[in-house]
């Protein structure tokens, strides 16, 4: 069973059809141009979707969110077919793996040539068991922007799933020096936002409620999942703008991932949060068995 899939896409964007839309590679060799914009710059964006039995998950949703992050940093339109056709083709090879996952990558290219590269990676999934189940220890760490920042700073790129991840990658690492498993950004005037790889979810009562995209924070695919699997238990939902208390107000709390799912919160800065196993069981299941 292979370990690590590629796809190579031949035309990323819609200026450059081909009737090979991509091919595939050996994972382990050399491919990616020292000079592409990815590597040097961070110049791009990319999108992570679940694999089951085979089965790319949510691929429309992801695709649509690939779309808007590449008008955003106006890199040239995905050709949506190429890259749905590559998803579902490295998908299928993993298909002897319970769990897996696809990350497709799109940059700006090679410098100065105005070429655009695509790739699609397909790897086994680690083992998450753990954090879907006894649930992780999340920090809350300021953002450093005011929650109605990303209208005045649109250069920012607040809400677009960019390559430029070591901030990211950082408030995780931050996360690990205080004793945690992740983190949860806030914004500078103390409202919710969203984790470093992760959108957060809260349960008060009978309503299911998740920070709003309006504060530049990404759309989660995993959460708009996890509002229809709310609605579908007779939950109301709603985005809405929530501050720091909220998190003490809250009956259960999660951050969402495409991989990871569902990951139940335990305890907020250190201080202890009620964790609704059955609840978080049922979206789990429901979230592995989601398909395109």
């Amino acid at each position: 069973m292979p370990a690590n899939v590629l796809a190579v896409l031949t035309a990323p964007d819609v200026g450059g059809r081909t009737s090979e839309p991509f091919r595939f590679v050996d994972p382990d060799g050399a491919v990616l141009q020292v000079r592409d914009l990815a590597a040097t710059r961070g110049d791009g964006v990319f999108e992570t979707m679940g694999v089951g039995a085979g089965r790319a998950q949510a691929v429309d949703a992801h695709l649509a969110r690939l779309a808007r992050s590449a008008a955003m940093l106006e890199l040239p339109e995905p050709d949506e077919a190429a890259w749905r056709a590559a998803t579902v083709a490295v998908a299928e090879r993993l298909a002897e793996h319970a769990e897996a996952f696809v990350k497709l990558v799109y940059t700006r290219g090679v410098e100065g040539t105005g070429r655009p590269t695509g790739w699609v990676l397909g790897s086994p999934s680690p083992d998450h068991a753990a954090a879907r189940t006894t649930g992780i220890d999340v920090v809350v760490l300021d953002r450093g922007l005011a929650h109605d920042s990303a209208a005045e700073l649109p250069w920012l790129l607040q809400g677009a799933k960019t390559l430029s991840y070591a901030v990211n990658m950082a408030a995780l690492r931050e996360a690990k020096r205080r004793g945690a498993d992740d983190a949860l950004f806030v914004s500078s005037d103390g409202f919710l936002l969203e984790g470093p790889t992760s959108n957060l979810l809260l349960r008060r009562g009978d309503r299911l409620l998740t920070p709003a995209t309006s504060l530049g924070i990404l759309a989660g695919t995993t959460q708009a999942e996890a509002f229809e699997f709310g609605r579908a238990q007779g939950l109301t939902v709603a985005y809405e703008v929530l501050t720091r208390e909220a998190l003490d107000e809250a009956d259960a709390l999660w951050l969402l991932s495409s991989v990871r799912n569902a990951a139940p919160v335990r305890a907020v800065d250190g201080v202890a949060r009620p964790v609704d196993a059955e609840f978080t069981a049922r979206l789990n299941a429901h979230l592995l068995a989601r398909r395109a």
